[in-house]
This record gives structure tokens, C-alpha cells and sequence, in this order.
């Protein structure tokens, strides 16, 4: 077998987007046999593209054809771990879109049941692939940089108009995202914080509630995070703010890495900052540095993530992004939202119980209306819409 055989669940712009990465080729070890989505009319539009994938408006009667071997899953956050759960009953190797979820107990199940099924298990964190991202990590897990002191990251371009939110029901609400600018926008960023940087012993949150739009949900956020080694990091992000900024500084005992405008920014130390403070006798004296620059294009990451993912069930190739990790992200956005709600420190791994009940409670109060647009009414590239934003 040179091709994994693909069934999509979900026909939205995700799911969408994803087969026409297919049908262009952007994913030679994948074909794309049956999609399914409750929705009629985007059967119809699959149909009018390919008429040989086979359409169902009942997903678990597509996972019990037989037609496919694997499952992307582009449905609702919270119906993420569901369908993963059905296809790893069935072994089937399951994608899924990112977050892994809205609360972290549905997504440790779905983590303990891939593991039961023993098939390959992966989550779309496309900007994985992007080359400045993946340097800033192995110079960070490699010691090269000494050892951690603080991660400073603005991430507020962002930007989302009314419009936007308004364009269907279920965006910007508890009960149809579970979240805002976290659970939407910036689980990537909070995946690249952890994933270069590590998890945090325990964080200190703000999140502001519609503080730029009118929804019930988060728009604007800061989160202070401590580590176990002492290193700080902060964490700063919005939709409501314009121009905005994307800019990644990590520090350690060597030097410093900064992200922005498409370069990675490396300054080394000649000696450990540490040592040099105590060591040296001038009061005002800093050490030499040396300075190395990287620029490179990044790839288009959604059929990176797909063909990887592929590669992994036919040749056993590493997955770039293996979806147990996903929870890590989902841990950082629920112990936020906790730090908020209650206005204090928050450990982590957060209180599973304690989060379940706030939200339930959101959801039960949720006072927004049903909105009058579709979501098909606000339309963008895949690839542009989740491409890193310098």
C-alpha cells in the first residue's frame, strides 16, 4: 500500500480546505474515499469536486464501511475527542484538528484510548513545520542556549472583527467553541510556547471577557508562567488589537532567540551569564557575544501534517505532531481560564472538576442570541487563514 485511504468528518473550511490539499496533490501518500458531514449541501459541493468519494451524512456509518483507513476529524472542539474515540474503537488511525478538545478530562480519555488501539494518532499543529520554529527548538532542547530563563511572547495580530464572530452561532460562545482567542486562534502559539520552552509548574492568568467585541468569551489575554528551574515566561494575546505583533523572545544562561518578522535572531554568550556575574570584577562589564541570523521561507504546513501523518501508518515515520501531545496546550488554556475565574495562582496539572463545573455553568448562562449569518459567509484560504503572521 502507497496510499493511506482518508475519510474526513466535517466539510467546513477545515475539512474543506484539507481535500483540496489532497486533490491538488499537496499530499501524494493520501486519498481521499469518503467524507461526512450532517449538511447536505456540503456533500453536495465534495460531489461536484470528486465523484468518486464516497458521501455520508452519518459519520459512524462511513468509520463502519470499510472504505477508509484513517479519519480527519474537523468538527466542533468538543466533538473532537468523540469521534477520535469511535475511530480508535474501530482502529483507526485518527488526525485531529487542533484543540484537542475544550477540557482536559475528554482529552486525557481520548489519549488513554489511542493508546488501547494501538493505531497512529495525530493532531493538526501545522506551524510545527514552520523551519524558524523547529531551530528555535533544538537550540532550546539541545542546551545550546543554557539553561532557561524567560519566554516573552506578543501574539496579538490576531485580529477579528464583529463580523467575523458574528458570521455563526457557534463561534465566540462556551457552548460552541469552548472559548475565545485561546481556544480558537492561539492554541498553535500556546503548542509552540510548551513544545520549545516546556510546561510551566504553575501560571497567574487575565483573561478579558468581550473586553473588544460583543461575546461572552475571551478576547484578550495574559499569562505569567513559572517554572520549576526558576525561568519565568509571559504569554500575551488578543483579537482586538491592530496593527499587532508576533514577536518571540526566549532568554537563557547563553544568549538569547528572537522571533519576528520572519527571522530567527541568535545572540551567544562567550561565557554562562551566571558564572560571569560572580566571576568578573568590572561592575558594569557584559560578556561578548557573538551573532547568527536564520531566514527561511516556511512551507505551507496543513500538507506537511497530513503527508507526515500518512508517512508515519505507511513507513512508521515520526509524527511531527503526535496528538497525545495536544493536551499540553488544552492544560496552558485551561489553567488560564481557572487563574481567572478565580483570581489566583493555578498548579498544573489544574483541577479537572473545578474547570468542568465553571464551564458548564458559562454555558448554561451563555446570554449571547442566535446569530443571523452562516459560517460559510466568512471565507478564507486555509493555508492563509493559519499561517504564521509575522
Amino acid at each position: 500500500m502507497n496510499q493511506i485511504r482518508l475519510g474526513i468528518i466535517g466539510m467546513g473550511n477545515m475539512g474543506s480546505g484539507h481535500l483540496q490539499n489532497v486533490l491538488d496533490g499537496l499530499c501524494p501518500s493520501v486519498t481521499v474515499t469518503a467524507v461526512s458531514d450532517i449538511n447536505p449541501e456540503k456533500l453536495e459541493q465534495v460531489k461536484a469536486k470528486d465523484l468518486s468519494i464516497a458521501l455520508f451524512t452519518d459519520t459512524l456509518e462511513m468509520l463502519d464501511s470499510g472504505l477508509i483507513d484513517a479519519a480527519l476529524v474537523a468538527v466542533p472542539h468538543y466533538d473532537h475527542p468523540t469521534y477520535a474515540i469511535e475511530c480508535f474503537k474501530r482502529n483507526i488511525h485518527v488526525l485531529i484538528e487542533k484543540p484537542a478538545g475544550v477540557y482536559t478530562r475528554q482529552v486525557r480519555i481520548m489519549n488513554e484510548e489511542a493508546e488501547k488501539a494501538n493505531v497512529k494518532f495525530g493532531i493538526m499543529f501545522n506551524q510545527r513545520t514552520n523551519p524558524l520554529f523547529a531551530k528555535a527548538r533544538e537550540i532550546v532542547q539541545s542546551g545550546a542556549l543554557g539553561s532557561p530563563k524567560r519566554l516573552v511572547w506578543i501574539i496579538t495580530n490576531w485580529y477579528r472583527t464583529q463580523a467575523y464572530y458574528d458570521s455563526g452561532s457557534w463561534r465566540a460562545s462556551w457552548t460552541g467553541e469552548g472559548g475565545g482567542v485561546l481556544l480558537n486562534q492561539a492554541p498553535h502559539n500556546l503548542d509552540l510556547w510548551q513544545w520549545i520552552f516546556g510546561m510551566p509548574k504553575k501560571i497567574r492568568a487575565f483573561c478579558s471577557f468581550g473586553k473588544y467585541h460583543n461575546i461572552d468569551v475571551e478576547d484578550d489575554v495574559t499569562i505569567y508562567g513559572e517554572y520549576e528551574n526558576g525561568a519565568t515566561a509571559v504569554f500575551i494575546t488578543t483579537t482586538g488589537e491592530t496593527p499587532g505583533t508576533n514577536r518571540l523572545e526566549i532568554t537563557g544562561d547563553l544568549g538569547k532567540l528572537v522571533l519576528e518578522e520572519e527571522k530567527l535572531k541568535w545572540w551567544k554568550l562567550a561565557a554562562p551569564e551566571r558564572e560571569f556575574c560572580f566571576t568578573v570584577s568590572e561592575g558594569f562589564y557584559v560578556p561578548e557575544t557573538t551573532y547568527e541570523e536564520f531566514t527561511q521561507e516556511a512551507p505551507a504546513g496543513h500538507p506537511i501534517i497530513l503527508e507526515n501523518f500518512a508517512k508515519s501508518i505507511l513507513e512508521d515515520a515520526p509524527m511531527i505532531a503526535p496528538g497525545i501531545e495536544g493536551i499540553n496546550s488544552l492544560a496552558l488554556s485551561n489553567a488560564a481560564y481557572i487563574s481567572s475565574w478565580t483570581n489566583d495562582f493555578v498548579e498544573l496539572p489544574t483541577d479537572e472538576a473545578l474547570f468542568e463545573d465553571h464551564l458548564l455553568r458559562l454555558c448554561r448562562e451563555e446570554k449571547l442570541k442566535q446569530k443571523n449569518l452562516k459560517a460559510s459567509d466568512i471565507h478564507e484560504d486555509l493555508q492563509n487563514r493559519w499561517k504564521v503572521r509575522w
